[in-house]
């Protein structure tokens, strides 16, 4: 049966001095009505239309800067050609290829150079930036693979896009993200803030929870390196994620004082901060503004305790005497690490690791109760700084735990470094894709392209959605 509608698409470009780039038919496409799936532009016809658009438009950009740039702007006179090459510019819309014209430069106009070519002045890259946020953007969302075949399905990329490609555009830009930051520390200002900066709020209005997760090291299988993640919440702000590698992180507090920054708070904002009182966590908390109050989370406190206490009922059976003992004098330290006295559950600690250490009993789990209690006493050694009162704390309704940082860790690390499945990962990679991954997750992405491509068109995609497509 013969097509019942022909559709053809004639486009006119013509450029401010009245040339005119284009005049033709691009596209004829055949459309029958006697099927329901053939009604309207097919998936594949949208891909054919944007191709052919996108060709005859970026030509006939490129041709008006030519035209523009094919007199000496001292004289006037008309350039002398010296041969031309070939550029390829890749889009969301397929990759454009264009014939880049060499001049002579003028004699009136003196050069390091002999000749030159216009368009290295338009096209200072050779990849869209649109073409590159939503590669960064996807694939900080699902795998390399799954944004190549995303992107394949519904726009006209090149062939030759693949995950391996998208990979190294994502790492661009993260690499690019991170020569912004700098790697010199901030010297932050004791004299208040500079003029037109936001004044510090209450530090309490401020609060950053702090936490760790692991993943397999793709150059030594046998280890594993740990990823750092955390997220800032203010009061009548957005939150903000921020994650690194330590080993591959230069700028720690620059990227610190700019998640501030993205809240609309100055750079010399304190804040308070929970962590688990991991080693890696820590050494962060030294990075933070002046002022800031670090503070250890009462969670990750209480499950050593319960973890003791399940030994020390496990040695009823055995030593009931002995256990008891032990259970009131857990009971003790904990009581008093509750009311932030550090020094003395420090103390009772110590004495309890000292008395366990001697004890004699056929409990199978012995040795397991002599390395928990000693633990206990470093644990509260080494984070005897970050004890505070809990008790008042939780009377005032301030936060004590970090389980809005565990979710962070399982938002930001599980659901994109796939934990579960184990995959491996190199701690470059790592660090490079937790700086997309964090600002596609709190929407900020978008800012970042735009402040170094002010043109660009804005987002509509809003944060809480790209979270749930997390």
């Amino acid at each position: 049966m013969p097509a019942a509608v022909h559709v053809h698409l004639q486009l006119r470009i013509v450029g401010d001095d009245g040339t005119v780039f284009t005049d033709s038919e691009i596209l004829h496409l055949e459309k029958s009505d006697h099927q329901f799936e053939t009604l309207g532009l097919s998936i594949g016809d949208s891909k054919s239309l944007q191709k052919c658009l996108q060709q005859q438009v970026v030509t006939a950009q490129a041709a008006a800067f030519v035209s523009r740039h094919r007199c000496c702007p001292a004289c006037g006179r008309q350039l002398c050609r010296k041969g031309k090459y070939p550029i390829v510019f890749r889009t969301v819309f397929g990759n454009v290829t264009l014939s880049s014209p060499r001049y002579y430069r003028c004699g009136c106009h003196p050069a390091d150079s002999q000749t030159f070519s216009p368009l290295t002045e338009l096209f200072t890259e050779h990849t869209a930036p649109e073409l590159l946020y939503l590669e960064s953007r996807w694939a900080s969302l699902i795998s390399f693979g799954m944004t190549t075949a995303l992107l394949k399905d519904v726009l006209p990329v090149a062939d030759t896009t693949n995950p391996e490609t998208v990979r190294q555009h994502l790492h661009k830009v993260a690499a690019r993200q991170d020569a912004d930051l700098g790697t010199s520390e901030l010297g932050l200002s004791e004299d208040g803030p500079a003029a037109g900066q936001a004044s510090p709020i209450a530090r309490e209005a401020v609060i950053v929870g702090i936490d760790g997760g692991y993943l397999r090291n793709w150059h030594d299988k046998k280890r594993n390196f740990e990823i750092i993640v955390g997220k800032s919440m203010a009061e009548d702000r957005d939150n903000r994620y921020f994650g690194l590698v330590r080993s591959q992180d230069a700028a720690s507090k620059r990227r610190f004082c700019e998640v501030l920054r993205r809240q609309g708070l100055p750079e010399d904002q304190p804040v308070t901060v929970l962590t688990d009182g991991g080693d890696g966590v820590c050494a962060l908390v030294g990075d933070l503004p002046t002022g800031s109050e670090h503070v250890l989370d009462w969670f990750h406190v209480a499950m050593r305790l319960t973890r003791l206490g399940q030994y020390a009922k496990g040695l009823v059976h055995y030593n009931p005497l002995e256990a008891t003992a032990l259970l009131d004098r857990l009971e003790r330290i904990k009581w008093r690490l509750w009311h932030g006295d550090a020094d003395e559950a420090l103390s009772r600690a110590r004495a309890l690791a000292e008395d366990v250490a001697t004890l004699a009993s056929s409990y199978p789990g012995l040795a397991r109760l002599v390395k928990a209690t000693a633990g206990l006493a470093t644990y509260i050694e080494n984070n005897s700084a970050a004890i505070t009162d809990y008790a008042a704390r939780w009377d005032h309704g301030e936060i004590i735990s970090t389980a809005f940082a565990e979710s962070t860790v399982d938002l930001v690390i599980s659901r994109r470094f796939a934990k579960k499945q184990q995959m491996q990962w190199s701690k470059k990679g790592a660090h490079l894709l937790l700086q997309t991954r964090t600002r596609t997750l709190d929407g900020t992405l978008h800012d970042l392209f735009t402040s170094w491509y002010p043109a660009m068109p804005a987002n509509d995609v809003q944060p809480t959605a790209l979270a749930a497509a997390a």
